[in-house]
């Protein structure tokens, strides 16, 4: 199986501690920036109720749920103990300034 990588925009597009959406058929991906330009991408759902990880705030390498203030690791995607659960983690990576992002049968919605 061949990973094909999507440029979805400039690391500029995402604000430092910030996420930006992108939305493909099999649901909305999250990706985020950190406060020293490292990108990560998850399924945009906690794993405790559904909460959009990408409103909440980026800590170092995690994002912290809006909605029950969860804390999900953006590396491997796991809740912080005592919460457990699992965020789908997505491979992403930076070539220069390009955020790419790769996923087997990734299609991206039209806007």
């Amino acid at each position: 199986m061949s990973n094909e990588w999507l440029d979805i925009g400039g690391l500029d597009d995402i604000p430092r501690r910030g996420a930006r959406v992108v939305k493909t058929v099999r649901g909305d991906i999250a990706i985020f920036r950190t406060a020293d330009d490292k990108v990560f991408a998850l399924d945009d759902r906690c794993p405790h109720k559904g909460g959009p990880l990408s409103q909440g705030i980026v800590q170092g390498n995690a994002v912290t749920c809006p909605m029950h203030n969860w804390v999900i690791s953006l590396e491997t995607g796991e809740a912080q103990a005592p919460d457990q659960g699992c965020a789908r983690t997505i491979a992403v990576k930076l070539q220069g300034d390009r955020i790419l992002l790769s996923w087997p049968g990734l299609a991206v919605q039209a806007a």
